[in-house]
């Protein structure tokens, strides 16, 4: 595999550069898409864009892993098998996209007027037309599989935890909605990058490819780019998480200072461009409580008076230097980034969710 890939943090700097272009850009999609995964109803602008960022720099490089992998197969285009080879050594991630598979077969029979009853004997009796993805997966796994394991994922019916907390952070959710909020919700929760094939393709700059990806690697491409924002949303959470001080936890103060201590020292300058921001303030000088004596030597009080005005100038410039008070409850950008430096890590609060795949050293959120 090729070792020139960069990591997601460090080219999310540079693919920045395609939203001043004409470049289609997801952004406002993508905060929908968080709203309905667990973010604020009114996620930040800059954190989607930023996800937008990670989301096309893995998918550039895995379509760049693929495309080498359909080299050495002697294929002219990237295909499911590329895809599913890259990702055969993480079987939850891969019952999931198998599960995607046939319930994308199982829609197309529907949108084609085939009976249930029908479908369903079809894929008891292994027809081609009626499960053709599901057939393709099964007939290039069962090529390279020398253990059963990855046949064996077929037959698992395993409960997918990582769903069910998805589903029961989004119920804990819907509880507090009234009706027009909750139709915003299903709305945000019915998109997805396949519904867009177009665009999403112009995105990834399908065109300058020289082995383009076929229709069916485009769908899980498209699936892998929701998966990445589900589990970004996932591991941002988390980290806000344990950002939160903790009554009795003597611990919780040692995570928050370091998780300031390192973004302070990753953005550099960045940092003193704020200089009023609540982590860049120091804690106001305590007063003496008024009483009925002179407060200065005129005996007048305008020096307590300038005082309070002071700090409630200096209150205000910090709200909005910072905006954070305004936006509490919405997944911040530096979350992301401690979710993505915690997850590049093999050990950690985020090990258990680290990728199996590590070809050229970026660890994959979707693979």
């Amino acid at each position: 595999m090729s070792n020139t890939a960069a990591s997601p943090m460090s080219t999310a700097t540079s693919s920045s550069g395609r939203g001043s272009g004409k470049s289609p850009s997801f952004a406002s999609e993508l905060q929908s898409m968080m709203f309905s995964l667990g973010d604020a109803r009114r996620p930040l602008h800059e954190t989607a864009v930023l996800v937008e960022d990670v989301i096309h720099t893995q998918l550039i490089n895995l379509l760049q892993q693929a495309a080498e992998v359909s080299q050495l197969r002697g294929a002219r285009v990237i295909s499911a098998e590329d895809l599913l080879f890259l990702m055969r050594k993480d079987k939850k991630k891969l019952r999931r996209l198998l599960k995607y598979m046939f319930f994308r077969d199982y829609k197309s029979k529907i949108v084609k007027g085939i009976d249930e009853d029908d479908l369903l004997e079809d894929k008891l009796s292994g027809s081609n037309n009626a499960n053709k993805r599901q057939k393709i997966a099964q007939d290039f796994l069962n090529s390279i599989d020398q253990t059963g394991e990855l046949l064996a994922i077929f037959e698992d019916d395993e409960i997918d935890e990582v769903k069910q907390e998805r589903m029961e952070r989004a119920e804990r959710q819907t509880r507090i909605m009234d009706s027009a909020q909750y139709a915003e919700f299903s709305e945000s929760r019915q998109l997805s990058f396949s519904k867009k094939a177009s665009k999403f393709r112009d995105w990834l700059d399908c065109s300058s490819m020289e082995i383009k990806p076929n229709v069916i690697a485009m769908e899980i491409l498209a699936y892998l780019a929701y998966e990445t924002v589900a589990q970004l949303v996932d591991l941002a959470l988390l980290v806000r998480q344990d950002m939160v001080a903790k009554a009795r936890d003597p611990f919780s103060h040692a995570i928050l200072a370091a998780f300031v201590q390192y973004h302070g020292s990753a953005e550099g300058p960045s940092v003193k461009s704020h200089p009023d921001s609540p982590e860049n303030t120091p804690p106001p000088t305590p007063t003496v409580p008024p009483s009925g004596k002179p407060a200065g030597p005129l005996g007048n009080g305008s020096a307590g008076q300038d005082s309070a005005k002071t700090k409630q100038r200096k209150r205000k410039k910090s709200t909005a230097a910072c905006g954070v008070e305004a936006h509490s409850d919405a997944i911040q950008p530096c979350h992301i980034r401690e979710a993505m430096r915690r997850y590049g890590h093999k050990i950690g609060p985020l090990s258990s969710f680290t990728s199996a795949y590590r070809g050229n050293g970026m660890a994959f959120l979707a693979c």
